[in-house]
């Protein structure tokens, strides 16, 4: 739906204006107000309805409530406090429920359903629930100090669910895991195989410039195109579909940092062949060399994981800064403009 179109919809809706004292259409509008809370003043930007008449305020049915929800997430995001989803989603990766839940993180029994029903939780108490969300080690430390609090049976499940979600990443470097989380954070859907080619192309990109490799892990000439096998493996269960399963949450919170210079890298092929499908991006690298040479010899639908070396990456790519200027947004787009 275009601006218009949406704007034309909201003019349509109508509601009792106090000040026409009849029934008359309005617009919403985003309107910031000041608040304070704990002695602390916030300004939050909320949802108002303004009669298309007078101009004037109106109370519409369901906003008071959805004012509120939008006060509450704009608060929690300032004060870094955890969300109602981020609980459910803890309970859901560590298989346990709302009590145990509570026993093992040391609060008070009771404590998580209060929180799921809407309170606020504390700072501190946000840390605790936040750092178990990151790390499957922690709470792994949580549930052995708690462990008689909450029952064999719940302690087993969780610990088990712990253990599985500590050993997902095993395989992975840390900092190639950083650039994942990077790239889930930025765009919107990634599928596995969009991701192969990104890594690839920020990995040849980086090699290109720093003359090192941004991550140690070797790269494969397979069918589809640059292939790094153990992130295959993690994430081959999605196929050609996004990337979306709440096991995947804690590796957005726990991964290291991007250097300024990775990040620079990143963002700039994210910004270019991150706007094209991984189909798209497949059939650009098999018109590059590093992909070719090491395909040499195989049938175009035969098995191969001959190992596209760093080195061929490295060397095709200073060719390629060399006449387009892989340093900048400008010259990443012509360089793929001409391969399509």
């Amino acid at each position: 739906m275009s601006t218009k179109e949406g704007e034309d919809t909201m003019r349509e809706r109508k509601d009792f204006c106090t000040e026409c004292r009849r029934e008359t259409s309005y617009t919403l509008r985003k309107i910031k107000i000041n608040q304070t809370i704990r002695e602390k003043e916030y300004t939050f930007e909320i949802t108002a309805a303004f009669c298309n008449e007078c101009g004037g305020e109106m109370g519409i049915p369901g906003l008071m409530d959805y004012n509120v929800k939008e006060m509450d997430e704009q608060y929690r995001k300032a004060e870094e406090i955890i969300t109602v989803e981020d609980i459910e989603r803890l309970m859901k990766l560590y298989n346990i429920g709302k009590a145990p839940l509570s026993l093992a993180l040391g609060f008070g029994e009771v404590t998580i359903t209060r929180y799921l029903a809407g309170q606020v939780p504390s700072k501190e108490y946000s840390d605790i629930m936040l750092h178990a969300l990151a790390s499957a080690s922690y709470m792994k430390e949580l549930l052995d100090q708690n462990r008689e609090k909450i029952g064999e049976t719940a302690y087993k499940k969780a610990y088990t669910a712990a253990t599985q979600l500590e050993n997902l990443y095993v395989a992975v470097p840390v900092e190639l895991l950083a650039v994942i989380a990077y790239i889930f954070s930025a765009l919107h859907e990634v599928t596995p195989l969009t991701l192969q080619k990104l890594l690839y192309y920020i990995q040849g990109n980086y090699a290109a410039i720093y003359d090192k490799p941004l991550f140690d892990a070797p790269c494969e000439a397979w069918v589809h195109g640059p292939v790094y096998r153990n992130v295959y493996n993690l994430f081959r269960d999605f196929k050609y579909n996004p990337i979306d399963d709440d096991r995947f949450v804690p590796l957005k919170e726990s991964a290291l940092p991007l250097t300024p210079e990775a990040k620079e890298v990143v963002d700039r092929v994210l910004d270019t062949f991150g706007m094209y499908s991984g189909k798209v991006l497949e059939s650009i690298t098999h018109k590059e060399a590093p992909w070719l040479d090491a395909r040499r010899g195989f049938l175009p639908d035969e098995t191969s994981h001959a190992e596209i070396s760093l080195d061929a990456m490295k060397a095709y790519f200073k060719k390629v800064d060399e006449k387009y200027n892989i340093r900048t947004e400008d010259g990443l787009r012509k360089y793929i403009g001409k391969m399509l």
